[in-house]
């Protein structure tokens, strides 16, 4: 427990920038649709118990849903901007991502050269993560489906009693520059989702619902194998220090942030 509570501090300090909780614009672009290869798995109903602020020791109930089995890739995103080259580098707006918007990328449809096209694109905004997600007929996940899915390990829906797990989460976060690594390159997780602990932070559609205050998003440095966190919350369980680095992450950003190890997955509701 020690060890957690230090690397926790380690990613506190880690952090620079101050944000608050914001409403998101709507997109205005129109957005070409495209159609989508990557697979998705059925994620069955359940419950689980939320730990974070007012809603401490809540269960939550998750209603069916379908999400990725991995992050959306350079490749897949490159696709996407063929198409919608309003979401490039060049010519997206600022009020839709900030000035690090896909800084790795060299041109606007060249992705990095010393990475695959199939590791996770990074450095996009919520609001392209959203618009991506439109283009292919889905959504991003919500933090209730993200949470219910990162609950299960390799072999049960729910490990998060296990030392063992949270050990496992803790280490994957302190990996140095797994988001240059290409997806589904380590075991699945009981539903057959892959790379949900320390490839990259996710998007998720309602991440801003976290109350939040203190510091924010990673500073773009070169400290890229610690994923960045926030300041205090309120919370029923401390020993919990893997979702609590999560719920700090999405609490420190605004929708137009990018940051080096922060991508995308979507979700899509079962009709």
């Amino acid at each position: 427990m020690r060890n957690a509570f230090v690397l926790l501090v380690l990613i506190l300090v880690a952090c620079s920038k101050s944000s608050k909780v914001q409403e998101q614009p709507q997109i205005s672009e129109s957005i070409t649709l495209l159609t989508s290869a990557k697979s998705m798995l059925k994620i069955d109903s359940g419950t689980y118990e939320s730990f974070i602020g007012q809603d401490s020791g809540k269960i939550v109930k998750v209603q069916s849903f379908y999400l990725d089995d991995s992050p959306v890739t350079n490749g897949e995103f490159l696709e996407f901007l063929t198409q919608n080259p309003q979401w490039t580098k060049s010519k997206i707006s600022r009020l839709y991502a900030d000035d690090t918007y896909l800084q790795n990328w060299p041109g606007d449809f060249e992705p990095p050269h010393d990475v695959s096209l199939n590791a996770p694109v990074t450095n996009v905004s919520w609001f392209a993560a959203s618009a991506y997600a439109k283009s292919v007929g889905k959504r991003l996940p919500t933090v209730d489906e993200w949470e219910f899915v990162a609950l299960a390990d390799e072999f049960q829906k729910d490990a998060s009693k296990e030392a063992e797990f949270t050990a496992y989460i803790l280490n994957a976060y302190q990996r140095k520059k797994r988001f240059q690594a290409e997806v589904k390159s380590e075991n699945p997780n009981y539903y057959g989702v892959y790379d949900l602990f320390g490839m990259v932070w996710e998007w998720t559609e309602d991440f801003n619902s976290v109350m939040m205050t203190g510091n924010s998003r990673n500073d773009q440095s070169e400290n890229d194998n610690l994923f960045c966190a926030s300041a205090a919350v309120t919370t029923s369980d401390l020993q919990n220090y893997a979702a609590f680095i999560r719920y700090a992450m999405r609490g420190s950003l605004k929708a137009n942030y990018t940051v080096n190890n922060l991508g995308f997955r979507c979700a899509k509701d079962i009709n």
